[in-house]
């Protein structure tokens, strides 16, 4: 049968409590929708004190029913971890740790296995994070995404780190007094010809193309990474020899630039004009110009052809000066052209060229030397010796040609090697070959030997070396053309 509702006052005040009511006796399929509406109590609701358990307990904190409170990371924190400078300690997930590198740097491990949630927290002990950093090993998972352990260098630092999955691996959830998160990069480029020494990529350019950079260094921002600099060699074609019927001038070394510093690209042994500033890069592609030497002019009684420049993004190399041409009939004599070494005087007191022409600093060449004075005995006239990258060229005299300035040696390409040297000059002679003059020695670095009267034409610059080409020794005997030049990066990769 239906059952009557209790009116209000059915119950007086504290009539019913736990005693009076047994055990089960009230269960939810008892009351209709399973629960009792508001509207069956007085103020709407059951007060706390009329239940057992007023308050609910979170990370050790009573919190009463209907009260509020702030719920921070749940983390156990550890005992201070004391820096020696050698031994690393690894994190367990769930704990937080204070580490004081007062005395040594210090490196934390992160567990070798995580799972989604998993958190830690670290705490500059000290303060002292700024001199003794702090390394985070990755202990095979990703940091922020990167395969990278993060350097910690700024003082007070904390940050809470939360597993995530095998793709991000651990990310920063929380930070603070970080001065930069990410892992360490380096350079990363394509173009020319691509060799190692050791943590070091080295570009060759034998001809022109690019060299498109795909990633920059961050250091000194993550002290782990690699510089945003490069080190460079950059070498102009060399210039031709002159020719003449009296002894042509050398050709003059092509220009002659190279940076160098230990922190860029290592420690090797650089050229005596190295800069120890590089070039910093971008994200970018740089094309790379090679000079060409300058060409063979024949048996013509001419001006040996300069060579061309060589350019690596603002840095550019001018090509060696042109040989003059000596004592010719019937035209007139002429004088040598500048360069980045400038070409030799041509016999019967021609003027050579000058070099570190434009001029930069440290100098890219040196002149060349001036031919012999006019009048030599029996018309034994000689050409000066084109200039080098480490030398001037020599002046002539009778009967030795001038000899060309030699070059100067790098490592920069992992060995050493030296370049830029100027062509020697030519020694010319009428009467008896078998009197002729003597001509004189090329410059070291790929001069061209230089020509002798009826016996020998002018020897070619080497190639890839910027090397002045020989002059001519007289007419018939052909000068000798400038070597190609070359360009070398360097930079550190990892």
């Amino acid at each position: 049968m239906a059952l009557t509702k209790l009116p209000k006052n059915a119950f007086g005040t504290g009539s019913v409590d736990d005693s009076k009511i047994e055990d089960g006796t009230i269960q939810n399929v008892e009351l209709e929708d399973g629960t009792l509406s508001s509207e069956k109590f007085t103020t709407g609701t059951i007060e706390n004190a009329s239940l057992s358990n007023s308050s609910i307990t979170i990370n050790g904190t009573s919190i009463s029913l209907g009260g509020s409170s702030s719920v921070g990371v749940d983390v156990n924190w550890q005992s201070v971890i004391t820096a020696d400078g050698s031994t690393a300690t690894t994190a367990s997930a769930g704990n937080g740790y204070m580490i004081d590198t007062t005395s040594a740097a210090h490196t934390f491990n992160l567990p070798a296995s995580a799972t989604l949630g998993d958190q830690i927290a670290i705490k500059d002990y000290a303060g002292t994070f700024g001199s003794n950093n702090l390394t985070i090993g990755r202990n095979g998972h990703n940091i922020q995404g990167a395969a990278n352990d993060s350097l910690i260098s700024t003082n007070r630092a904390s940050l809470l780190l939360v597993y995530v999955d095998s793709t991000k691996g651990w990310i920063y959830a929380e930070e603070s007094n970080v001065a930069d998160l990410q892992g360490p990069s380096f350079i990363a480029a394509t173009g020319g010809t691509v060799t190692t020494s050791g943590d070091y990529k080295i570009h060759t350019f034998t001809g022109d193309g690019c060299f498109v950079v795909s990633s920059v260094g961050n250091s000194p921002t993550v002290p782990t990474g690699g510089p945003s600099n490069v080190d460079y060699l950059v070498v102009a074609g060399g210039g031709a020899g002159g020719n003449s019927q009296g002894g042509g001038g050398g050709g003059g070394a092509g220009g002659f630039r190279e940076s160098h510093s230990d922190s860029i690209s290592g420690p090797y042994s650089a050229s005596p004009l190295a800069t120890p500033t590089g070039l910093t890069i971008t994200l970018t592609t740089y094309p790379i110009t090679v000079g060409g030497g300058g060409g063979d002019t024949g048996p013509a009684l001419c001006n040996g052809n300069p060579g061309s420049n060589s350019v690596f993004s603002t840095i550019t190399s001018t090509g060696g000066g042109g040989g003059g041409r000596g004592q010719c009939y019937p035209a007139p004599e002429s004088n040598a052209s500048p360069g980045g070494s400038g070409g030799g005087g041509g016999g019967a007191n021609r003027t050579a060229g000058s070099g570190n022409t434009p001029p930069t600093s440290p100098p890219q060449g040196n002149p060349g030397g001036d031919g012999n004075p006019t009048g030599a005995p029996g018309g034994l006239n000689s050409g000066g010796g084109g200039g080098g990258a480490g030398a001037s060229g020599t002046a002539g005299s009778q009967p030795i040609s001038g000899n060309g300035g030699n070059g100067v040696t790098t490592s920069i390409s992992g060995s050493p090697v030296t370049r830029g040297g100027g062509g020697a000059g030519g020694a010319g002679g009428t009467g008896d070959p078998a009197v002729g003059a003597i001509a004189g020695t090329a410059g070291s670095g790929g001069g061209g030997t230089g020509g002798k009267r009826a016996a020998f034409d002018g020897g070619d610059g080497t190639a890839n070396t910027g090397g002045g080409g020989g002059g001519g020794g007289d007419s018939g005997n052909a000068a000798g053309a400038g070597g190609k030049g070359i360009v070398i990066i360097r930079y550190k990769f990892q």
